[in-house]
């Protein structure tokens, strides 16, 4: 059957979208994954995947057009199938194909159309990122029964890959909330539900239990009275916030962090004050947080009384450490990875930096040459540039670097777009800049795809060498180590020096070893030879 896949609501501010290339072609065949086009939105140029397989049956937004969001972008089906109905106008069946992944049936149609109260609007639970297919609601900032303004924040929905906050793009009384607190949901299913205050939802609840409600996004436009209307959500900013509850009742604003640190130290929220925005309860606060301490008498009888304890307590994963056991446990398990060691000479990198970090307001650190370093080999050897698909090998002439960063739940790759048109300042900006983004969970799904390498350094935390999982669906990853003061060999004499060693992981799909070395020989001299990248 033949799935209508419409513009997509790529931001939050989005209203319309430009293609800016097509990927595919009519009469290609397409499997869940391929990317069938690049979107430019009013924020940045994002790649828009496929959630259905099946032949490429139309285009209907021509590269270098745009078109409002949930209009007709494109249709996929069975090769050879008739979509004159679609192409003629039928509009009822473009209205009610709103999702790329489903068609509503005959059935679900009037399922949906069944004593719907006037004015009701659902809310569903949104795609924040590409990979995204369930959430978690981390904590509601609103009851049931309370008022809401357009504009108001409704709930932190946790994704793969940060907590974001919702804020409502209508008005009404909360009606009803179909997710809990803690409880996760997939993509599309019932968030909650807005209306006029006093109306009753009880058939839709019932419906909703019942597994027979359907909740397309459908589009902003006036839809018939007798369909269920769809309220809109927007991310309003990430935001490192989670919530408890006092003994009174009270709401208690803290980080994810704090509250797993509380809970592993037995500390109660409520006997914390924060320090963060609003009263909100950081990982500081916990960590230096003094509980009251006891009579020494009763402390020496509790310390002997839970002496040879033994304890194991449960944390629940969130949806960024899911997100990243699975796509590391793909790329391990899948991509055949090989290593590459090599030992640089530092001292003229060292005396480079010493010396442009003396001009004002002038700042790079050693990662930021080895990002430049790494984005000017890439240009020399073009087959590390490259993505693996079972039947092509993609070559990329744009060169997009992720630099790992880690964060309270785990690692993030921002990516530093087109790195090679850019010089050592504006590489140290931007990766300083995302670098606070991903820490703050501030940063935006699109500052995080579109990699075509990616850069991992553990150099300050003392690491020497270390091998790291390549982040695909790049074919290396280098991994940067400490620069150490030691002794070596110059001129025939033994003088003090200071070296880095690099590991270079390799997918053996598309880079060799030879490859591999000569791409490594080349940052070796880039790195041993600074000024090179200066001009």
């Amino acid at each position: 059957m033949a799935i209508v896949v419409n513009m997509p609501r790529l931001s939050d501010t989005m209203e319309e979208g430009v293609v800016a290339k097509w990927l595919i072609n009519i009469g290609d065949s397409i499997e869940e994954g391929d990317i069938l086009a690049e979107i430019e939105t009013d924020k940045a140029t994002m790649e828009f995947e496929s959630f259905n397989e099946g032949t490429l049956l139309h285009i209907g937004v021509q590269e270098g057009e745009s078109a409002p969001v949930d209009t007709l972008l494109a249709i996929i089906g069975d090769k050879d199938e008739d979509i004159s109905g679609l192409l003629n106008g039928s509009t009822a069946v473009e209205e009610s194909t709103t999702t790329e992944t489903e068609t509503p049936t005959e059935e679900t149609i009037k399922t949906e159309a069944v004593a719907i109260p006037d004015g009701a609007l659902i809310i569903t639970m949104p795609r924040l990122s590409d990979t995204m297919t369930d959430g978690t609601v981390a904590a509601w900032l609103k009851n049931v029964g309370d008022k809401i303004e357009e504009g108001d924040i409704l709930a932190e929905i946790e994704t793969d890959k940060a907590t974001m906050e919702f804020e409502s793009f209508n008005e009404g009384t909360l009606l009803h909330i179909g997710v809990q607190e803690g409880e996760s949901a997939p993509v599309d299913s019932l968030l909650a539900i807005i209306g006029n205050a006093g109306t009753d939802v009880t058939a839709l609840v019932a419906a909703q239990k019942a597994g027979t409600l359907s909740t397309p996004s459908e589009d902003k436009t006036e839809a018939p009275k007798e369909e269920i209307k769809t309220a809109e959500v927007a991310p309003k900013k990430a935001t490192e916030t989670t919530t408890a509850t006092t003994n009174s009742g009270g709401r208690i604003f803290a980080s994810p962090l704090a509250k797993k640190i509380a809970s592993d130290k037995g500390i109660k929220l409520s006997d914390i004050k924060g320090s963060g925005d609003n009263g909100r309860i950081i990982k500081k606060d916990v960590e230096n947080y003094t509980p009251q301490v006891a009579a020494p008498v009763q402390a020496a009888v509790t310390n002997f009384a839970i002496a040879g304890e033994e304890n194991t307590s449960e944390v629940k994963n969130s949806q960024m450490r899911k997100a990243i056991a699975k796509a590391l446990g793909n790329s391990k398990f899948s991509a055949p990875h090989f290593y590459l060691n090599i030992e640089v000479d530092m001292e003229n990198a060292m005396a480079s930096r010493k010396m442009i970090n003396a001009i004002p307001d002038t700042k790079v650190s050693f990662n930021d040459m080895v990002v430049k370093a790494c984005a000017m080999a890439l240009n020399k050897h073009p087959q590390v540039n490259t993505s693996w698909t079972d039947n092509t090998t993609l070559f990329h002439s744009h060169i997009n670097i992720g630099v790992a960063v880690a964060v309270d739940e785990g690692l993030v790759v921002p990516v530093v777009k087109h790195t090679d048109a850019l010089s050592l300042t504006q590489i140290g900006f931007t990766v300083k800049d995302l670098a606070g983004k991903a820490r703050n969970k501030k940063i935006s799904p699109a500052e995080m795809q579109g990699s075509t390498f990616t850069v991992s350094n553990l150099g300050m935390f003392g690491i020497e060498s270390f091998t790291s999982i390549i982040n695909q669906p790049n074919s290396a990853i280098l991994s940067v180590g400490t620069i150490v003061e030691k002794p070596v060999v110059k001129n025939s004499q033994i003088v003090v020096g200071n070296t880095m060693k690099l590991t270079l992981a390799c997918d053996h799909r598309t880079v060799d070893g030879a490859v591999g070395a000569q791409f490594l020989q080349t940052l070796k001299t880039f790195l041993e030879n600074p000024v090179t990248m200066l001009a």
